[in-house]
């Protein structure tokens, strides 16, 4: 029996067990199994070559967008549209075959965004390349699942249950569960808060399924059984997602509204070039990217060309913008005058720990270098004279 044949039967007793608590502890070690039999699903076979079949593009710009959804949605379309690179678009299914990036360029940024193949029902078991589709979303900051309007809303759902069997969790945040294997001393558990979901019983078999025995867990939140699971597996990643609707203009104005209304959804309709200023206000939100210009010394701030940071890709503080410049700048640092939203005052003086926000503009106060290398004023702390006597130039003797 293979893998997929043993998560399928997995599932099957799972519809079938009844919900309550004394089944409660049965569901979460089947839980388990399934979770550690989709592990195996995505490692590659055993005895196969390091290089894949994939279609992994190089990285450019200050942020990456993958777009994901069915076929024939309006994906390359509306990569054509934000970007005018020309991607190949059809009134059949499966017209984009590989990856085709584009290049949007917003607020003085340049943000990569990824033309996918469409995915179908089944694909994080391998069906129609969808392995490689959701292999190059797991590499981009945010996700843009494009949905047709038109359609059922069971479209959004199956998407989104296809990416979270392959590790993706959208629009989440990892639990505020603390877990650490340890070499002795049985299994610790600990919480700071009264737990409805898990108790200490039903955390020790899901360890014990993974063949874990010593470990510490300390749960901050209430959280739930697949909450834990995640954080035992610890292979999983928590992406914002913006579901973008197409079609708008084949539906009636009460559906739109009601569409629009829903969290981190966007109406749009390539047809008509509708809406597109508003999806490319919420990407920018969603990315959290964070310009900063930089002055020289007794000079104008240049604002043509800035330093853009993001908490994903390094942080935000003075630091991670020194290291930006120059890894070694950070060692010559004296202090930084700060103008913008994130300063008290200006300018104020700020240390290497100090957050930045958007559109603050940097000076860097280098330490000044000593040719002595000792004490102010007159009086030197250290001498020119050799250390030795010996080593001192002897005078010319004097002529009588």
């Amino acid at each position: 029996m293979g893998i997929i044949e043993k998560i399928k039967e997995i599932e099957a007793e799972m519809a079938r067990t009844q919900k309550n608590k004394a089944t409660e502890y049965h569901l979460g070690q089947l839980k388990a199994k399934i979770a550690k039999l989709r592990t195996q699903l995505l490692e590659p076979p055993k005895g196969s070559s390091g290089a894949g079949d994939g279609f992994e593009v190089t990285k450019f710009g200050h942020g990456r967008v993958a777009l994901i959804g069915f076929p024939s949605v309006g994906k390359s379309t509306l990569l054509t549209m934000l970007t005018g690179t020309h991607s190949e678009a059809a009134s059949y299914e499966f017209t984009t075959l590989t990856c085709i990036p584009g290049i949007i360029h917003y607020n003085d940024t340049k943000i990569q965004l990824l033309d996918l193949p469409g995915i179908i029902e089944g694909a994080s078991e391998g069906k129609g390349r969808g392995r490689q589709v959701i292999a190059v979303s797991k590499s981009s900051d945010i996700v843009l699942m494009v949905l047709d309007a038109s359609k059922s809303e069971g479209h959004r759902q199956i998407l989104t249950r296809e990416l979270e069997a392959v590790g993706l969790r959208l629009n989440k945040r990892p639990p505020q569960i603390y877990f650490k294997k340890k070499k002795t001393g049985g299994i610790s558990f600990n919480s700071t808060l009264h737990l409805t979901h898990v108790d200490e019983k039903l955390c020790y078999q899901i360890l014990h399924e993974y063949k874990i025995h010593n470990a510490e867990v300390l749960f901050r939140e209430d959280a739930t059984v697949d909450d834990l699971i995640d954080v035992i597996e610890g292979n999983r990643k928590y992406m914002k997602c913006i579901y973008v609707y197409n079609k708008i203009d084949v539906i009636g104005i009460d559906d739109v509204d009601k569409l629009a209304r829903q969290p981190n959804s966007v109406v749009i309709s390539c047809n008509l070039k509708l809406n597109f200023d508003r999806l490319l206000a919420k990407m920018w939100e969603a990315m959290g990217l964070v310009r900063v210009y930089t002055k020289p010394q007794g000079q104008q701030p240049d604002f043509s060309d800035p330093v853009v940071l993001s908490a994903d890709r390094g942080g935000c503080t003075v630091e991670d913008f020194c290291n930006h410049i120059h890894r070694n700048l950070i060692k010559d640092v004296k202090y930084v005058l700060v103008w913008g939203t994130s300063a008290r005052h200006y300018p104020q003086h700020c240390g290497l720990g100090h957050v930045l926000q958007d559109e603050d503009v940097v000076q860097i106060v280098k330490k000044k270098e000593r040719e002595d290398g000792g004490g102010r004023g007159r009086f030197k702390s250290h001498s020119t004279a050799p250390a030795r006597i010996s080593d001192r130039e002897k005078k010319a003797p004097l002529k009588t």
